[in-house]
């Protein structure tokens, strides 16, 4: 007996088309159930025992109902705010003070001061008390091309981040995942270990933005939910582990404190149309003085 469509879901037509045809007799198939499918132009009929009919008609509606919402529908995007000028003013900033650090200027050099000494991530010196390390660290690098990798490469996600979540939060997470990696590997390597540079916080970063596309995609992603992580994953092991003076413990670590802190920011920030609002701002405020305030730890020594 040929099957008729609309006993199984009243929506359909007769006859069925070619996927759906194929589809139901694989369930038949599946299922040990003898069936023959027969074409009439570009529609198909699908035919059984008159017998096995009715085991036929309740295995296909079970497969129908089971899957009458796969897939499921794409979670929207994120909705992304438009400051990228002030992530680029800021890292801007950041090359600016690079250029006080290592070029010989009259004013600053007058003061015989070397920030580099002073603000690296010496593990001796964090394990001791001198905790600002871990923050000044992020604002020194080694010299130029250091400087320019960690820009052009930590700029694309730092800039990314900063569009989800707002300037203010951005940064803070950006700040966190740096110095909180900067500390656990300051524990972990020898006591006269230095390391300065922002690559920490930009691992710390790519963590970040793969958890909580992990979090916003959760109900559509199913099984495939660790694809995000082995993408952070893949890069982490492509650009985090190479070159003769790559701190590979402060990228890991500041990529494990990433991971800790976009899930809780998943928790706390969602995106959303308040991500401006007044809390943004004081987190940012409350970042900045973190940096100031670790600087000036730093000269009072």
């Amino acid at each position: 007996m040929t099957i008729d469509p609309r006993e199984v879901d009243e929506h359909l037509k007769v006859p069925l088309a070619r996927k759906r045809a194929r589809l139901w007799a694989l369930v038949l198939e599946a299922r040990g159930l003898p069936y023959s499918l027969e074409q009439q132009g570009r529609l198909w009929l699908l035919r059984v025992p008159e017998k096995e009919q009715p085991r036929a008609l309740d295995e296909l509606r079970r497969y129908e109902t089971e899957n009458s919402h796969w897939p499921p529908p794409l979670t929207p995007p994120m909705p992304l705010q438009n400051n990228s000028l002030v992530t680029l003013s800021l890292l801007a900033l950041l090359g600016i003070f690079h250029n006080l650090v290592v070029l010989h200027l009259p004013g600053i050099h007058s003061l015989n001061i070397d920030l580099l000494q002073l603000g690296n991530a010496d593990a001796g010196a964090i394990r001791a008390g001198q905790w600002w390390r871990a923050v000044t660290a992020l604002t020194l690098h080694a010299d130029g091309l250091h400087l320019l990798g960690n820009l052009l490469i930590g700029g694309f996600f730092i800039d990314r981040l900063n569009r989800e979540l707002g300037i203010g939060r951005g940064w803070s997470l950006v700040l966190m995942s740096g110095t909180l990696g900067n500390l656990i590997n300051a524990f972990i390597q020898p006591s006269n270990h230095r390391a300065v540079g922002l690559s920490t916080a930009v691992f710390g970063t790519v963590a970040i933005l793969a958890v909580r596309s992990v979090y916003h995609h959760r109900r559509s992603l199913r099984r495939r939910w660790p694809l995000p992580l082995a993408a952070a994953l893949a890069l982490l092991g492509l650009l985090g582990s190479g070159g003769q003076r790559t701190d590979i413990g402060a990228h890991l670590w500041g990529f494990v404190a990433g991971l800790g802190l976009g899930w809780l920011s998943s928790l706390l920030w969602p995106s959303g149309p308040t991500v401006n609002g007044l809390s943004n701002r004081l987190v940012g405020l409350g970042s900045a003085a973190l940096v100031v305030g670790a600087w000036l730890m730093a000269f009072s020594q």
